[in-house]
């Protein structure tokens, strides 16, 4: 094993670490919370990455997310951070879509095998999708919900997403997936009551307002996801999720 992972060999072990070094990780949603979980990945030896995101970095991004520096502003955010991963680990088979995922285009996004997906994508509609597809085609996925309007990270926790409460983004998910045929999902959230944001910027498109945010909970939401799924791909091959369906429900 090479030097740079060998702390997290200490830990894991020798099999582990080639695990890892053999394993797909798709990440929708490169912002405050994918890229953390990017950074995570990149920094346990993943093999193979595959990063989409529509979006550029601009300014506002600065304050919480990993791959925004003045020198990234007006990058593809997909691009920022497979250049971070490249100079972090060079090894790294790296994917990037600068592109919305959704349903209309999701068969682009589907033509290599992934061991595992993190959706950190914040459209429910795209989101919603996103899990339905996974979860049908037995992919592994492990979704964050909403970290916009909250400031302790120490109510962040990952669980099923039946057992959520307190958050706005899990109630209209729980709502949407039960109408799916679809109980149980994993999922990373936080109970605590978001806070009420003074309204400083314009709304986004698609926006009824736009989420205040800090650095220090996307950023913890990202590492415990990363953490989650690079212990997850080190333990060996993962079941499908059939379980995760209800009895009778297609998609």
């Amino acid at each position: 094993m090479k030097e740079e992972w060998i702390r997290t060999e200490m830990l894991l072990g020798h099999d582990a670490l080639e695990r890892l070094s053999r394993a797909h990780v798709a990440v929708f949603g490169i912002g405050g919370v994918g890229g953390y979980v990017v950074e995570a990945l990149a920094r346990s030896g993943i093999g193979e990455l595959t990063l989409i995101d529509s979006d550029r970095v601009n300014l506002s991004n600065i304050n919480r997310q990993i791959i925004a520096t003045h020198e990234t502003i007006g990058q593809n955010k997909v691009d920022a951070a497979a250049q971070r991963v490249k100079q972090i680990h060079p090894d790294c088979i790296i994917h990037t879509y600068p592109l919305r995922y959704e349903d209309t285009n999701r068969a682009l996004f589907f033509t290599r095998q992934y061991d595992y997906i993190a959706d950190c994508i914040d459209l429910v509609k795209c989101k919603l999708d996103l899990i339905c597809t996974a979860l049908e085609r037995g992919i592994p996925i492990l979704s964050a919900m909403g970290t916009g309007n909250k400031v302790d990270p120490f109510q962040l926790q990952i669980t099923d997403l039946a057992k959520t409460e307190g958050c706005p983004l899990a109630r209209v998910m729980r709502k949407e997936l039960r109408a799916r045929g679809i109980l149980h999902t994993q999922v990373l959230f936080s109970p605590e009551i978001p806070v009420k944001p003074a309204q400083l910027v314009e709304h986004d498109p698609g926006r009824r307002s736009t989420p205040a945010s800090c650095s220090w909970v996307p950023s913890c939401a990202g590492l415990m996801m990363g953490g989650y799924i690079i212990q997850a791909l080190a333990s060996g091959p993962i079941a499908p999720p059939e379980s995760h369906f209800e009895k009778g429900c297609a998609l």
